[in-house]
């Protein structure tokens, strides 16, 4: 039996690939367990160091698959898991990165936003289709769509429904980068093993503090700040970063605990 999401390690970076190509990988109720108990099987191992999510057969994610819909679900009950996803994929405490090529939409494409950085080649397409199937925004896409590109042009891009290219979501702030077909593994497998070298218990909290601070005023932002900056010095990473410095060459950064130790 194919399995509908692959998993693959490389160093410190592990690479999930949504793998139902005969339907541009939507997702229906055993993609979103599956994805669901590899986000948390992430948080469990502390071997990870970055993660890229990615899709099989030239495309990242069509949304969610209709035709495998359970008519006979609550509809509270078809959201719960699509929004513990969502959840999980946007708190992790790992650097991550949607490598896009082909469509994301709907459900799809507010995956790739819940990633720290999006990747994309220039065939990329997207869309907020949810207005076209008689739906409102879900997975997080009412929360980050105002958070990346501004609340007129998420209005723009879900009321309408659009479909955008790579160079358009790049300049609304959506896509990061947008790298050629023929390039972007190995921009992508650089960029990850990059994150992946840095020090994990620092991006951890980087991470985590501007997330929170987009609803933060400034006040909060620096106490929270001051909170997370005394964990870095309490870590193995400052001392080798300052030695690294020193002796003109890489450091290498484990997260380790080195506090009160000699």
């Amino acid at each position: 039996m194919t399995r509908v999401l692959l998993t693959h390690d490389r160093g410190g970076v592990r690479t999930l690939t949504l793998n139902r190509p005969h339907r541009k990988n939507a997702l229906d109720a055993e993609l979103w367990d599956a994805l669901r108990a590899a986000l948390a099987a992430v948080t469990a191992d502390g071997g990870v160091r970055a993660l890229v999510l990615t899709g099989a057969g030239g495309a990242f994610c069509s949304g969610a698959d209709l035709a495998a819909a359970r008519a006979d679900a609550h509809p509270v009950e078809k959201l719960r898991v699509p929004t513990e996803v969502t959840l999980l994929l946007h708190e992790l405490r790992v650097p991550t990165i949607a490598k896009v090529a082909g469509v994301a939409v709907g459900a799809g494409w507010n995956l790739a936003l819940a990633c720290d950085l999006v990747v994309a080649t220039p065939e990329a397409r997207f869309s907020q289709i949810f207005a076209r199937r008689g739906l409102s925004l879900d997975c997080g896409g009412s929360w980050l769509l105002p958070k990346l590109a501004g609340l007129q042009q998420a209005k723009r891009l879900a009321l309408l429904a659009e479909l955008v290219d790579a160079e358009q979501a790049l300049a609304l702030g959506l896509v990061t980068w947008v790298v050629p077909g023929e390039e972007i593994d190995g921009f992508t497998d650089e960029l990850a093993d990059r994150l992946a070298a840095g020090p994990p218990i620092a991006l951890a909290q980087t991470k985590a503090l501007l997330n929170e601070g987009a609803d933060r005023t400034l006040r909060e932002a620096l106490a929270s700040e001051a909170r997370a900056q005394p964990i870095n010095f309490a870590t193995a990473d400052v001392p080798e970063a300052y030695a690294a410095f020193a002796e003109k060459r890489e450091p290498v950064f484990t997260g380790r605990w080195a506090a009160g130790r000699s």
